[in-house]
């Protein structure tokens, strides 16, 4: 099979039966047809399909050139308007006028007007353009790859490239269009392109489904997002070859006008009617009265010129342009001044929690019993551990904060005695992950981590005072009460459970989440922002309400809040 250079293709049609054609195929043949194989592209294929398919990047709106902005700053309504007259007055006051008779004066008046708001509009513009092209630039996005000879690594999804071979977690986004190789209670959401908001099974059989592309069972697209399980699959369409990629080719460069755009028609279309309502009337009556009619004319393009507001657009822009100035001294950028008008009119503010309000740095605060006591021993901590460190995919920034607090206390060295057999991956219908683990003495384990409701339906007994008792009523309220009280004071909370001896050896599924025996939690803390509270404060004073978005407890919650 050839590599074909498409990197610069000016049009790229997305291909339904190339995608039909590898879903069709065994596995096998898959990494055959791709010129690849389960342990990956060496690092020296990689980037010479690199330079062959270019980056794994979606078409996007193109960067404007400056002289593309500059007259882009001249297409609007007012000014439109301001032409027109700069080209009547042109006429009548120049061309047609007795010598020594030309009149100047409304020409360079209207035409500075024009040039002035043009520049700055273009050089505010411009400005943002550059420094939002700078941000960009410093934002990127990973993925998790396999890369023959070299250890399992993270890197940019733009380096992806057909042939490579990548592993998924629940709340990963797919980074190209790819054929699931192995997966585990794999549910993918592809709302995003579909519009259905139910997450679809995915499996790594061959399947010859007619139909829609988008539901093929083992056909992941760019764009969707793992909902829950795990899976190892291969990239064989990247860019602009993805399903997104078309879709968004499509589509970019249209922007829908915006409320301040759509006001300026409305404003300008309105003056243009009185004009045209005005000058045929004015000429009537006085060319009628007077017998006049080329005076009469030029009388009644006067009035026109007279009804337009020849500072408007300037004064329009000035303001917006020091309405962006004064937004870029707060760090933020307006790339479109006309933007500033929409900013204003916020009512309601859609914000995140985590990181937005809070400083993104949770850290573990403490691990307790069931029954509230101090794990002084630690054995809450060890399988918090375990039940971290033995997963697979992309680490959560909870389960960083357990591998950096068991760092801190130099403990690492407890996983020496363990090794991993097997694992229930996370999902966000049941949230909560298990792995399976065995010690030296051939002991086996199911360790459960995740959400305290969701656990306590798995936990038949529990862990008070130091034994094991039956999960009653009365025990299961009062651990829903501890985890309330840590949640009022601004925590989430994660309960940890375990199990000895599973009935199965080997193949573990969520079944065996059962009968599980809940021995503490965990408490991690993400402390507010010392400026949100003002923030929020300032919002509520100007009008603007305040409405946070999170997945979190909603105790936590409006603690934060």
């Amino acid at each position: 099979m050839k590599w074909k250079n498409r990197k610069h293709q000016a049009s790229i049609a997305f291909d339904s039966q190339k995608v039909f054609y590898t879903a069709g195929m065994a596995s096998r043949a898959v990494f055959t047809h791709l010129q690849t194989s389960p342990l990956g592209l060496t690092p020296q294929e990689a980037e010479n399909r690199q330079s062959v398919y270019g980056k794994n990047e979606v078409v996007h709106e193109k960067k404007k050139k400056p002289f593309t902005t500059f007259i882009k700053a001249f297409i609007n309504p007012f000014i439109g308007v301001l032409t027109i007259l700069v080209i009547i007055s042109f006429v009548l006051d120049v061309l047609m006028a007795e010598p020594g008779e030309q009149e100047w004066t409304s020409i360079i008046v209207i035409s500075t007007m024009v040039i002035c708001s043009a520049i700055l509009r273009f050089r505010q513009e411009w400005k943002a353009s550059e420094s939002s092209e700078a941000l960009l630039r410093m934002v990127t996005n990973t993925c998790h790859v396999k890369r023959s000879g070299c250890p399992d690594s993270e890197i940019s999804i733009t380096e992806l490239v057909p042939g490579d071979v990548i592993l998924l977690a629940a709340g990963d986004m797919i980074p190209a269009d790819v054929r699931i190789i192995e997966a585990k209670d794999l549910f993918v959401s592809q709302s995003s392109l579909t519009g259905e908001s139910d997450p679809i099974e995915k499996l790594p059989a061959a399947t010859h489904t007619g139909g829609s592309v988008v539901d093929l069972e083992n056909i992941c697209f760019m764009g969707s997002n793992v909902v829950s399980g795990a899976a190892k699959a291969v990239v064989f369409a990247t860019g602009n070859d993805t399903y997104l990629g078309t879709i968004a080719k499509s589509i970019a460069g249209h922007r829908a006008a915006t409320a301040f755009d759509k006001g300026i028609s409305k404003v300008s279309f309105l003056l243009i009617r009185f004009m045209l309502v005005m000058i045929p009337f004015v000429f009537l009556i006085n060319g009628i009265t007077k017998g006049d009619w080329l005076e009469a004319f030029i009388f009644a393009v006067s009035v026109a010129v007279g009804l337009t507001p020849e500072m408007l657009p300037m004064i329009v822009t000035a303001n917006l342009s020091k309405g962006a100035v004064t937004m870029a001294k707060k760090k933020t950028i307006v790339k479109d001044l006309n933007a500033i008008q929409n900013f204003g009119a916020m009512n309601i503010l859609c914000t995140d929690k985590t990181g937005t309000l809070t400083c993104d740095q949770i850290v573990l605060e403490k691990y307790i019993h069931a029954d509230g006591s101090t794990d002084t021993g630690k054995r809450i901590l060890r399988h918090a551990y375990f039940n971290s460190f033995f997963q697979t995919g992309l680490k959560n920034l909870m389960d960083k904060a357990i591998l950096s607090h068991v760092k801190e206390l130099e403990l690492e060295y407890l996983k020496d005695d363990y090794r991993k057999i097997d694992e229930i991956p996370f999902d966000f219908t049941r949230r909560r992950m298990s792995v399976v683990v065995e010690d030296k003495q051939g002991k086996r384990q199911i360790i459960t981590k995740g959400a305290l409701e969701e656990m306590l339906e798995i936990c038949a007994y529990a862990e008070y005072d130091g034994e094991v008792r039956p999960m009653t009523p009365e025990l299961k309220e009062k651990s829903i009460e501890t985890g309330r009280q840590m949640n009022l004071q601004g925590m989430r909370v994660l309960a940890v459970a375990q199990r000895s001896y599973p009935d199965k050896e080997h193949s573990f599924a969520i079944e065996d989440e059962h009968d599980m025996v809940l021995i503490g939690f965990l408490a991690f803390l993400d402390p507010p922002k010392q400026s949100a509270a003002q923030a929020v404060k300032q919002l509520h004073e100007h009008g603007v309400e305040v409405k946070v978005l999170s997945g979190d407890n909603d105790a936590v919650v409006r603690t934060i809040a």
